[in-house]
């Protein structure tokens, strides 16, 4: 949750300043608890995953905030020592991400670092219609879109519904594990692995993948593989 994006860096008050007309001044705010926090989760993540870490951050310039945040997730890495934990930096991250995705699952950075790259990698997967997204914390969680909203395409019915009906299998896997409710987990999985289905048939695919359906046929299309399962 921290980094550079000024509305989260101050307690009062902005931490994007515009000093002179011509001087503009941000301000990174990096925290040790926050940093424990989010690498806890990514390990904690990896362990149901490929047993994969890669910490993300611009250390060799950015000495202070991310020093700060690599030490955080090299203390939380020795409490998982069946982990595989590597160290990238954000430039070289982007090359490696377009060259070898593969090498890579559970990445772990600061704000907008992961702002970027996430897009990134939701666009090398065929579409940023396929980006699932949930902002999760100990209390709370907000299922949403990798992408923004689509004005220019409202009411076109030519938008791939598959990351915001993805995000929603995430908010039921959170509430799942969050109240002990194998009810929820259950559909989680069951939307997941529809998911799954249709977009592994071309025919039935949206326009941004290449395929031949709108918004409501595809919907109709997943509906039918949720009711096979």
């Amino acid at each position: 949750t921290e980094g550079f994006y000024a509305d989260r860096n101050m307690y009062f008050g902005q931490a994007d300043m515009l000093v002179t007309e011509e001087v503009a001044v941000s301000m990174r705010r990096i925290t040790r608890s926050a940093s424990i926090k989010i690498a806890r989760q990514a390990f904690d993540l990896a362990t149901t995953r490929s047993g994969r870490v890669t910490a993300v951050h611009k250390a060799n310039v950015l000495r202070q905030s991310c020093g700060l945040f690599l030490s955080c997730c090299r203390e939380v890495a020795v409490d998982y020592p069946q982990i595989t934990y590597k160290e990238e930096l954000v430039d070289a991250m982007a090359a490696h991400l377009v060259r070898a995705p593969q090498e890579h699952d559970v990445i772990v950075t600061t704000n907008m670092f992961g702002d970027i790259i996430s897009d990134l990698a939701a666009e090398l997967s065929g579409s940023l219609g396929l980006g699932a997204s949930l902002n999760s914390g100990r209390d709370h969680a907000m299922a949403q879109a990798q992408h923004g909203s689509a004005p220019d395409i409202a009411g076109q019915g030519i938008a791939n519904p598959s990351s915001l009906i993805g995000s929603t299998a995430m908010l039921f896997h959170w509430l799942g594990q969050k109240h002990n409710c194998p009810e929820f987990q259950t559909a989680a999985a069951q939307i997941d692995g529809a998911l799954e289905s249709v977009l592994s048939d071309p025919a039935k695919r949206t326009r941004d993948l290449g395929g031949p359906l709108g918004t409501e046929a595809f919907t109709d299309a997943l509906i039918t593989a949720l009711g096979h399962d």
